[in-house]
């Protein structure tokens, strides 16, 4: 077994099927995007081949995620797969750019929505509006964090919940302690 294989998600495909579909992508799209056939790019959708590393790069590429998504998840046990997401088998996602961490808490993409774990360090600051096609709802846990939606600036507190519907925001933690939130994002973008 390659290293590959040991760490492919067992929803590769799945995954690239729900990330194509959430961007308006035919296979064909995908495909010539990708510099595939479509017949190929329908095998990896329904896990029947496996792509190469440079394959993933280019998929990733084209579906504008980082490549860590279609790695790194810690395989579930047989009876917890597709239900259960252990603390410690969460797949990193995002860029950890501008002071953020995130996790993906859904144990795959292929719902209409996905929920990401984000850890905003003391700090950590958007520079750029970031508009995305989705609807989204925050919760905080922990810490504050000031957060702009179509240039109005909130701070947010613990229990405290927001909603973007497709307007630009920002995002900054000035504060000493690392903000935690909750974020559904619908459809998913990682």
């Amino acid at each position: 077994m390659s290293a590959l294989d040991l760490t492919l998600l067992d929803s590769l495909g799945a995954d690239l099927r729900s990330l194509r579909k959430a961007r308006g992508l035919t296979l064909n799209d995908l495909a010539e995007a990708v510099g595939k056939s479509v017949g190929w790019l329908s095998q990896v959708e329904r896990d029947l081949s496996e792509p190469s590393i440079n394959d993933l790069r280019d998929l990733a590429k084209a579906l504008d995620i980082p490549m860590s998504m279609l790695f790194g998840q810690a395989k579930a046990a047989p009876h917890e797969a597709g239900f259960v997401v252990r603390k410690g088998a969460r797949r990193p996602i995002g860029s950890n750019e501008a002071g953020l961490v995130e996790e993906l808490l859904s144990p795959d993409l292929t719902d209409d929505f996905e929920v990401v774990h984000s850890t905003f360090e003391p700090g950590a600051k958007l520079e750029t509006p970031v508009t995305r096609p989705t609807q989204e709802v925050g919760y905080l846990i922990s810490g504050q964090l000031d957060i702009t939606i179509v240039e109005k600036t909130f701070t947010i507190y613990p229990g405290d919940s927001f909603r973007i519907r497709g307007e630009p925001f920002l995002y900054a933690n000035p504060y000493q302690a690392p903000a935690i939130a909750i974020w559904v994002i619908a459809p998913p973008v990682y």
